[in-house]
C-alpha cells in the first residue's frame, strides 16, 4: 500500500480482473517438481557477505501472517508446502509470526542492524514495510535464475515504485480492508460506518492496528481520498473520530491479525478486517461471518516475499518463491486464502478446482470492485512519524 495517488499498478489492475473458499483437503499441488529440481541449490556468498549454505542445509524458514496458506484441518498440514518439501527435499518451517507490520519489524530490526540471524529466510511484509526493508538494506537481491516462474507475476505487479523490476521482492497476495461481521448477530450486515457503530455493537467492535487500513477507511468515510494529497488537519480529524469511538466504548480493541480470534470467540461481532481472513472464517464456521467493502470505500494492499539480509538459505528461499509462482500451486493457495492472486495464469487453474471461486471479484478483481478501494499514499518521513505517533496515542500504545 505504498503508492503516490492511485498507484500505476492499481490503475492497471482495474483493467484486469478476484472471493474464495473451499477448504482444500490434501490435494497437494505437485506441479513443477521438475522445474524445482532443475533450479538446484548451491553454496555462495552474497554481496552482503552472508554465506548461503543451501547446499548443505536443506531448510527454509518462513514467517507469514495467520490464515495465509492452504491448510488441512484433518492432517494439520499445509498441502502445498508438504508438496514443496517432497519435490525439493527441503524441510520448510512455517510460522504465523507476523501479526502487525510494525511489531514484527520491531522484533527483528535490532538483529538485522547487526547482521545477526533473525531465524527466517522468507518474510512477508506489506508494501510500505517492504519498502523500508529494501531501503535499509535488510533484503537480499534475488537471483532471477533461481526463480524462472517470476515471469508469471501479473503484469500490473511487475514493476512497483518500492522495488523497480522486482529485484528484491515478489508479491505474496493482495487484498482489501473493509468490514467483517457475525451474520448471526448482525443479519442485516455491515456496509457503512453507521452500520459498524450501531449502539447494539457497542463494546464488541475491533479495528485493525494497521494505520493505513483503519485510517484509510475512516478518511474515506469523511470524504477524504487517502490515495491523494490530504492534509495533516484532515488526518487528525479522522484520528479524532477514532479517539471518540474508543473513548465512548464502541471499540473493544485495536488488533493485528489476531482480531479473527475475537470474532470466533464472540468477543467481537464486527470488525475492520481483511477480506481473505473473513472468507476463511466464513468457510470454517458454517458461514457465520461475512465481508464487504465499505460503501464509502475500502483499501487495497499487497504483502511481499522478501529474503532477509541475514538469511543463510537464500537459494532455498528462492526455490520456495519459484514454487508458489507455479499457476496450479498459486491457484490452490488462492482457493483457500481468497486473496487477490498475484500469478497471471492461475485463474484457469482455479477454474479446475472451483469455477465459482475463479470468477470471484475478491480473487481476480474486476473494474467495478477496484473502483471501491484506494491505495494509501506514501507518507513523507515527517508524516510517517507524526501520523503514527497520533495513531499510537489514539489507540493507547
Amino acid at each position: 500500500m505504498k503508492r503516490e495517488e492511485l498507484a500505476p499498478e492499481t490503475k492497471a489492475l482495474i483493467r484486469a480482473q478476484m472471493t474464495r473458499r473451499s477448504l482444500l483437503v490434501g490435494a497437494g499441488a505437485v506441479v513443477g517438481a521438475g522445474t524445482l529440481a532443475a533450479c538446484g541449490t548451491g553454496g555462495s556468498t552474497s554481496a552482503e557477505g552472508v554465506v548461503d549454505v543451501s547446499d548443505t542445509e536443506k531448510i527454509v524458514r518462513w514467517a507469514n501472517w495467520p490464515l495465509y496458506l492452504d491448510f488441512n484441518e484433518n492432517s494439520k498440514e499445509y498441502p502445498t508446502l508438504k508438496a514443496f518439501e517432497a519435490a525439493t527435499g527441503i524441510t520448510a518451517t512455517y510460522t504465523e509470526d507476523i501479526d502487525d507490520n510494525n511489531t514484527f519489524y520491531g522484533k527483528v530490526q535490532g538483529q538485522l542492524s547487526i547482521g545477526s540471524d533473525i531465524g527466517y529466510d522468507v518474510v512477508t511484509p506489506t508494501d510500505w514495510m517492504a519498502s523500508r526493508w529494501i531501503e535499509q538494506g535488510y533484503a537480499q537481491k534475488l537471483n532471477a535464475e533461481n526463480i524462472p516462474n517470476k515471469s508469471n507475476i501479473r503484469k500490473v505487479l511487475q514493476d512497483v515504485p518500492f522495488d523497480s523490476g522486482r529485484n528484491y521482492s515478489l508479491t505474496w497476495q493482495s487484498g482489501f480492508a473493509g468490514f467483517g461481521w457475525n451474520v448471526e448477530k448482525i443479519p442485516a450486515g455491515v456496509r457503512t460506518i453507521e452500520d459498524l457503530f450501531k449502539p447494539a455493537n457497542k463494546g464488541r467492535i475491533v479495528v485493525l492496528s494497521e494505520l493505513r487500513d483503519t485510517m484509510g477507511i475512516i478518511l474515506q468515510y469523511q470524504g477524504v481520498d487517502p490515495s491523494k494529497s490530504f492534509t495533516e488537519d484532515q488526518y487528525m480529524n479522522a484520528i479524532d473520530f477514532l479517539k471518540g469511538k474508543i473513548a465512548d466504548g464502541f471499540i473493544r480493541k485495536v488488533r493485528g491479525n489476531s482480531y479473527s480470534e475475537d470474532l470466533v470467540n464472540g468477543d467481537a461481532v464486527a470488525v475492520i478486517g481483511w477480506s481473505g481472513d473473513l472468507f476463511i472464517l466464513k468457510s470454517e464456521n458454517d458461514n457465520k461471518f461475512d465481508f464487504a467493502i465499505p460503501e464509502s470505500g475500502g483499501t487495497l494492499w499487497s504483502d511481499n516475499m522478501l529474503i532477509p539480509s541475514t538469511s543463510t538459505h537464500k537459494k532455498n528461499a528462492e526455490l520456495l518463491m519459484n514454487y508458489y509462482y507455479e499457476p496450479a500451486v498459486a491457484a490452490q493457495v488462492a482457493a483457500y486464502v481468497n486473496y487477490i492472486c498475484p500469478v497471471e495464469a492461475a485463474q484457469p487453474e482455479l477454474e479446475k478446482i472451483d469455477p465459482e471461486l475463479a470468477a470471484s471479484p475478491f480473487i481476480f478483481p474486476d473494474a467495478a470492485t477496484l473502483e471501491k478501494v484506494k491505495v494509501f499514499r506514501p507518507l513523507t518521513a515527517d508524516e510517517q512519524t507524526n501520523f503514527q505517533t497520533a495513531f499510537d496515542e489514539a489507540i493507547g500504545n
